[in-house]
């Protein structure tokens, strides 16, 4: 195997399917990261989602009353919090699960690649006249069918797809999803229900996404959403550290080193925690501590982030495991080198979790607080009881904020549950009750 900055001890735990916290001995080491994205990124995707807002309003009523603004709510969750965060402090759940339009935390990003996209084209075939037009005239038969040309075209296990797939097509796009063998069957069904065209693959997500990439490819009028090589999603995802900064100073929240915020962020292959990992480091520097957290099974960005920068991350077939879980957004064999690369000095560890577990916190979340999420999501409540082990008071000590956290503030950021259908969410809250008792 490549060489990872593991220990013998850690790859035994890592191979046999076993919990563990890792932390990046890359962390606050600007040296280890090859390229740092540019932070203007960031505020040019928010400015281009703002200019769509009046077209998205349009496309979507339920964005009318939000001014066709794709944002979630930041919910208190105290009871939560006494259930799970051992260290003190207060606990908040960032609900990208309610995200509008595609129902996950990949909204932002993916939605906002399919606008760069659409955005190029119009400006190029001289529909809008600049950046300051008005956006609502691409929703006329000119702009749909100047859109109807082209194809758009993602690798997904679920998610990303409902975010590429529901925005393409509502502009008029040819909207083309690869699904990946872990991908849900509900999934697929809400896609061609908007009119996507669903391929299925029955091998992972990085098979689905290198046929779609090559299908892409043979077609010069195509264009391909690439979860592992975006700047464009990247810095869609990485809008959402504005958002929450917004959210925080409305509650009178400010994030200093009296009050550090830590962040537990699902990882599937990299990008959406990585961007908004990208985001609020860049807000809040070293007074925000992010966290990934993947399936026992799927490690991938723990495997990722443990190479060496440049290095195609090693995947986690190399340990042995089959990426046998139910956390579905979650299930990738290979994480981005382009994301591990972009914050490799800014995600300061990664934990994985059971099956399990995921249950056990679905259930709390859906008894403690009334939130209704797919098990994938439930993972980033582990946070808290994972930094009071062992290895998570090593970081905390290490950094400073062993004495803080009276005052800390926590995020389980929910990744993804509103579209599940009612049926399969009763079949997860039927295992999760089970498990818990």
């Amino acid at each position: 195997m490549t060489s990872l900055n593991i220990t013998a001890d850690e790859k035994s735990l890592l191979s046999t399917g076993q919990p563990l916290v890792w932390l990046n001995p890359n962390y606050l080491n600007a040296e280890a990261a090859p390229e740092t994205p540019d932070i203007a990124g960031i505020y040019d995707a928010e400015a281009r989602l703002l200019r769509f807002a009046p077209l998205l309003s349009i496309l979507f009523p339920e964005l009318i009353e939000a001014d066709g603004l794709i944002e979630s709510p930041l919910l208190p969750a105290p009871t939560l919090n006494t259930a799970i965060n051992p260290l003190g402090g207060q606990l908040f759940l960032k609900a990208d699960h309610e995200l509008p339009v595609a129902g996950s935390i990949k909204a932002r990003g993916g939605i906002h690649e399919v606008l760069c996209f659409a955005e190029q084209l119009a400006l190029e075939a001289g529909l809008l006249d600049d950046t300051n037009d008005d956006y609502t005239k691409l929703a006329q038969e000119e702009g749909r069918a100047l859109f109807a040309d082209y194809t758009m075209a993602v690798g997904s296990t679920g998610n990303l797809g409902l975010s590429i797939g529901i925005m393409g097509a509502a502009l008029g796009f040819n909207a083309v999803v690869h699904m990946s063998s872990d991908a849900k069957e509900w999934k697929k069904e809400r896609l061609r229900h908007r009119g996507v065209k669903v391929v299925e693959h029955t091998a992972d997500y990085g098979a689905a996404v290198a046929a779609g990439r090559a299908e892409s490819d043979a077609d010069p009028r195509s264009y391909f959403v690439d979860d592992e090589n975006s700047p464009r999603l990247f810095m869609g995802y990485a809008v959402a550290a504005l958002r929450l900064k917004q959210q925080l100073d409305a509650a009178g929240i400010e994030i200093n080193a009296d009050t550090p915020l830590f962040v537990y962020l699902p990882a599937g292959v990299g990008g959406a925690p990585g961007g908004i990992t990208f985001g609020l480091k860049t807000l809040f520097g070293e007074n925000v501590h992010c966290f990934f957290a993947e399936p026992v099974q799927a490690p991938c960005m723990l495997m990722g982030m443990a190479g060496d920068a440049g290095q195609e991350p090693v995947p986690i077939y190399e340990l042995g495991l089959q990426i046998d879980t139910d956390a579905d957004g979650l299930a990738v064999g290979t994480a981005s080198q382009w994301v591990c690369d972009a914050v490799r000095h800014q995600v300061s560890g990664v934990y994985t979790a059971t099956d399990e577990s995921l249950y056990r916190h679905l259930h709390q979340l859906k008894k403690l607080e009334s939130v209704e999420v797919e098990p994938s999501a439930a993972i980033s409540c582990r946070g808290p009881a994972m930094l009071n082990t062992g290895t998570g008071k090593q970081y905390l000590n290490a950094h400073n904020v062993a004495n803080s956290l009276k005052n800390s503030i926590h995020i389980a950021w929910l990744t993804g549950g509103s579209f599940v259908p009612d049926k399969e969410y009763q079949r997860y809250l039927e295992k999760a009750i089970k498990i818990s008792n």
